[in-house]
């Protein structure tokens, strides 16, 4: 049975995923920062590890619950953190709040990579999906912090990408959806019209089994079956 750790999976685009996967067949771990946070997550084909992906200690344990699986073939980056909300400008933003951000956004991701990577290389098909933004590519007024933060990630995940031949390494842009992270990033506005992030996980589904070579992609460039 396939196994794979997903970070941020107690709400979003983190646990519409995980039960997509679970529905699949596999076999997930998973994240949040406290088990109050996680009490909807459990169930069969889950386990769940409560604690801060920054943490090298929950990092290490994340890795030791896939183990108890059999092993790791899917790590999927999915949790991170908006930073100041409403979204500040670079001239006013707090450097030790960008520092904050880039360690869940930029640091912690590529920490897990480093640590799960010996177990990737022995899975017959490694898999990496480092979760990005069009905030990454796109020079969105106030999106300074987190967009900057994922442009290093995407940076990180093409390298990984020519230094790991032998593991697929994508980076995805999910889209816009109806996320309590989006709804932070535009504080008092109706963002009813994004849709679901139930909607895109059909096409990371067929991306995660498909052979599709690393790179960065948006879902919605994605067929789904």
């Amino acid at each position: 049975m396939a196994v794979a750790l997903v970070t941020g999976g107690s709400r979003g685009l983190g646990l519409a995923l995980v039960r997509g996967l679970v529905g699949r067949g596999w076999s997930v771990v998973t994240d949040a920062r406290t088990a109050e946070d996680l009490a909807g997550v459990a169930g069969p084909g889950v386990v769940t590890v409560a604690g801060d992906v920054a943490d090298p200690a929950h990092r290490q344990r994340l890795l030791e619950a896939a183990d108890g699986l059999g092993g790791l073939d899917l790590l999927v980056n999915n949790a991170s953190v908006l930073g100041p909300s409403p979204q500040p400008s670079l001239a006013d933003y707090p450097l030790d709040v960008l520092r904050q951000v880039y360690e869940i956004n930029t640091v912690a991701p590529l920490a897990l990579v480093q640590a799960a990577l010996p177990r990737l290389r022995r899975s017959p098909d490694g898999r990496i999906i480092n979760v990005t933004s069009d905030a990454a590519v796109e020079p969105y007024d106030g999106w300074g912090g987190y967009g900057s933060s994922k442009a290093a990630l995407d940076q990180l995940s093409a390298i990984l990408a020519v230094e790991e031949p032998g593991v697929r390494v994508w980076a995805v842009d999910p889209g816009d959806l109806r996320t309590r992270m989006h709804q932070e990033a535009f504080p008092g506005e109706d963002i009813s019209d994004r849709p679901e992030p139930e909607s895109v996980v059909p096409a990371v589904l067929a991306l995660i089994e498909s052979a599709r070579p690393s790179g960065r992609l948006r879902v919605a460039d994605v067929v789904a079956p």
